[in-house]
């Protein structure tokens, strides 16, 4: 499969399922995105003591929180930024995963959880460098994908 097709078959799976795996789905997948590990490489400096602060609260809360109290902690780990285009991969993952099941939440947009889907998977290309013409050939990939799959349509 290539990485069109995938992005596309993983479009198709949003659109079809229904609101229960929609949540599913995007509670795993969070959780799978903002993991401690994914933060190893981050320097203390890149945020400040608050935006750290906010970072583990809505790592920690995300499953129950409701969007506008996450919106409220991604607030303060955006103003407590301090590199400039310049975050760390894991970080940045992080922060971005954080932000598209906030909006999901607030605004009930597939979308999101599509955006959502693709970071997985680029996370998981990340890791192995999967190959673009045919990505599920690596076992790490082929999970991912199955994972996603499996999720969407329970």
């Amino acid at each position: 499969m290539r990485y069109d097709e995938l992005e596309a078959s993983i479009l198709q799976l949003i659109v079809a399922a229904g609101g229960d795996e929609l949540r599913a789905f995007g509670r795993e997948t969070v959780t799978r995105l903002v993991r401690a590990d994914l933060l190893d490489t981050a320097a203390d400096d890149e945020l400040t003591e608050d935006g750290w602060a906010a970072l583990t609260s809505a790592r920690e809360t995300f499953r129950t929180a409701g969007g506008a109290e996450l919106r409220a902690l991604l607030t303060r780990i955006d103003e407590g930024i301090r590199a400039d285009d310049d975050l760390d991969q894991g970080l940045l993952t992080v922060i971005t995963a954080l932000e598209h099941w906030t909006t999901y939440l607030e605004e009930d947009q597939r979308g999101e959880l599509y955006e959502l889907a693709i970071r997985s998977v680029e996370e998981v290309d990340f890791q192995v460098s999967a190959d673009l013409d045919d990505v599920l050939a690596s076992a790490e990939m082929a999970a991912e994908y199955a994972r996603i799959r499996r999720l969407l349509t329970a």
